[in-house]
């Protein structure tokens, strides 16, 4: 027996695949919304869609646009769910930079218009609302770890229209009582990560000079420095305030810090590659011990016209409330990413 229906905003992405599939294993029927556009963008839930018995009979897609609110009220009259899940975003942080409006429209005005149907159709007192948020509300302090309580100071369009959304999620709790809950996330990877973001662009990039596809690997800061968890347990946490008695506001992260030069490092040292690093600042660069050849370089062209170098949680909230902790180390994700890259990058042509 299903334990009640759950509408995911941005189910094709990251976490939307990996929730969909948390909530299936736990009993839920899923329906996802995904935007029509004119090429496949089902790649992270193709088992789910191929699966027959999960295909429209426990897992539905819809077409819909957190741009259009007469789609998010046609999908929740249609639907009529117990859980909703906004993980809807444009959520490059280093592109919003070049699309601040459309930025701000999906990650902001995308959550208000999902509330405003809500109330509208008076079932803010039936459904359950999750509202996916970000550790780059906090942008780059010196006072770590940050926890719930820490001021914010948005750094980028992208965080901008995280804290719209953070505020009104707030403020249809507080004022019409709504069960909502957000989830401050810090960052979070796996395999199924975009390739524009640095984790997939460094384990794909080694992928690809490990097989001989590419001579180099660009990137931006290797100094920013970031607490990776990974998105299979964030989640789960996801799904943990939701199920809660009321909703609430949690800081998720791993309490745990690495740069991205490290991730670089432990992916060089679990493909045994040696490397010496040579040079400062945007002259910084590694070169492959064996061969002499430049493996790395920095392109100021990925640095953000502002920089948040310093990001580090402390999740004890909702540890200690709704006993949610990480499952994976750091050394396991950047090395599941390898294995995958690797596993991919050798299929193709």
């Amino acid at each position: 027996m299903s334990k009640g229906k759950a509408l995911i905003f941005g189910v094709t992405g990251q976490d939307g695949s990996y929730l969909a599939e948390l909530l299936l294993e736990e009993g839920y029927t899923v329906h996802g919304v995904r935007r029509r556009v004119s090429t496949f963008n089902t790649g992270r839930i193709e088992t789910l869609i191929q699966n027959p018995l999960l295909w429209e009979k426990r897992f539905h897609l819809h077409y819909g646009d957190v741009t259009d609110m007469s789609s998010l009220s046609s999908i929740i009259s249609v639907v009529k769910p117990d859980l909703i899940f906004n993980l809807a975003a444009q959520s490059h942080v280093g592109l919003s930079f070049d699309l601040p409006v459309n930025s701000v429209d999906i990650a902001g005005l995308g959550c208000v218009r999902i509330l405003e149907s809500l109330r509208q159709m008076q079932k803010l007192s039936e459904i359950k609302f999750y509202q996916s948020s970000t550790s780059e509300l906090f942008g780059g302090q010196d006072k770590l770890p940050l926890t719930e309580s820490s001021q914010f100071n948005p750094r980028s369009p992208y965080a901008l229209g995280k804290l719209l959304a953070y505020w009104n999620t707030r403020f249809f709790r507080e004022a019409y009582g709504l069960h909502a809950s957000n989830g401050i996330l810090f960052n979070h990877e796996s395999p199924r990560r975009g390739e524009t973001f640095v984790t997939r662009k460094i384990t794909r990039g080694l992928a690809r000079i490990v097989l001989g596809k590419a001579d180099s690997l660009m990137l931006g800061n290797l100094y920013a420095q970031r607490d990776w968890g990974h998105a299979k347990d964030f989640v789960k946490s996801m799904y943990l305030m939701t199920n809660w008695d009321f909703g609430d506001d949690y800081v998720v992260a791993t309490g745990i810090q690495h740069s991205v030069k490290d991730f670089v490092n432990y992916a060089l040292d679990y493909l045994n590659i040696s490397v010496s690093w040579e040079g400062e600042g945007i002259e910084e660069r590694a070169i492959e011990s064996s061969t002499g050849k430049v493996m790395i370089k920095v392109d100021p062209g990925y640095y953000r016209p502002l920089e948040v170098d310093n990001l580090l949680g402390n999740s004890d909230k909702i540890r200690k409330r709704l006993g949610w902790a990480p499952s994976y180390s750091f050394s396991q994700i950047v090395e599941e990413m390898i294995e995958y890259d690797l596993e991919d990058q050798s299929r193709r042509n």
